[in-house]
């Protein structure tokens, strides 16, 4: 059953128990966006794409904490495993800042989501170290390592303050994600055979097709100038499909590759 997507915070003790861990999401300098210097029809736009961004982060989040569950259940080394502890922490400090982003334009957008199917799950009667590496190579190995270069090249296409420190601040975290996949790898190439890897490479071919979905549908906006487009934390539609196609050949296709899992063209 679908719901909306919305957020809260407890406050209080626990709320201050976050903030030091997070003591950077205050230190941005929030109440500085003016909606009234950009027509109705961008800011709406701007509401939607951000509460997006955070139904995103928030989707990114929960699957941290299942690729989490399957690095234990697979007894990864255990420094391994403490470092990825920390990307739930890092997902969900991103939420908040592109939810409260989308508060300062005036609000989110519904957002209907089933609640029960954020992420995918893997086959449990998998083994656990494959189970725990077609999570690394879907979430992390083609995920996050797209997601980098692409959120950097918003970064340095953002004009706003408030927008250039959220989305830099999403970049230093996810850089980390972003090498975690290979590290896990590198890791694990002894025990993948010729099937585990035949296997890896559907479950990447799967999630690059689901993404290059994404990128078909993104629409030009010619109407709106570039300017306007960094203003509120965009790239203009060409120069982002460029470099989303660049990612997947440098970032996720090689690296892939060249540890023996070839997801096809």
């Amino acid at each position: 059953m679908n719901e909306l997507f919305e957020l809260h915070m407890l406050g209080g003790p626990t709320e201050r128990r976050y903030r030091k861990l997070r003591p950077e999401v205050e230190a941005m300098p929030w109440g500085t966006i003016d909606p009234s210097r950009h027509s109705p029809e961008l800011v709406l736009a701007a509401r939607r794409s951000w509460t997006l961004a955070a139904f995103q982060e928030h989707r990114t989040g929960a699957a941290c904490a299942e690729a989490l569950h399957a690095l234990i259940a697979a007894r990864a080394p255990l420094d391994l495993i403490a470092i990825a502890t920390r990307f739930p922490l890092d997902e969900l400090a991103h939420v908040e800042m592109c939810a409260r982003i989308t508060a300062e334009l005036g609000g989110g957008v519904p957002i209907e989501h089933d609640a029960t199917d954020l992420v995918h799950r893997v086959d449990r009667s998998l083994p656990p170290l494959l189970g725990a590496a077609e999570l690394v190579v879907r979430f992390f190995c083609v995920g996050e390592a797209i997601s980098v270069p692409l959120l950097r090249g918003t970064w340095h296409a953002a004009r706003h303050p408030l927008m250039r420190a959220v989305l830099g601040r999403i970049v230093r975290d996810e850089a980390a994600h972003g090498q975690f996949g290979w590290t896990f790898l590198d890791w694990a190439e002894p025990e993948l055979g010729r099937d585990e890897r035949a296997h890896l490479a559907r479950a990447a071919r799967e999630t690059i097709d689901a993404l290059a979905e994404g990128w078909i549908e993104i629409e030009p906006r010619p109407d709106i100038a570039g300017e306007e487009l960094g203003a509120l934390g965009w790239m203009e539609t060409e120069p982002y499909l460029a470099l989303a196609r660049r990612t997947l050949d440098t970032h996720v296709l090689r690296p892939l590759r060249a540890r023996g899992i070839d997801p096809g063209r």
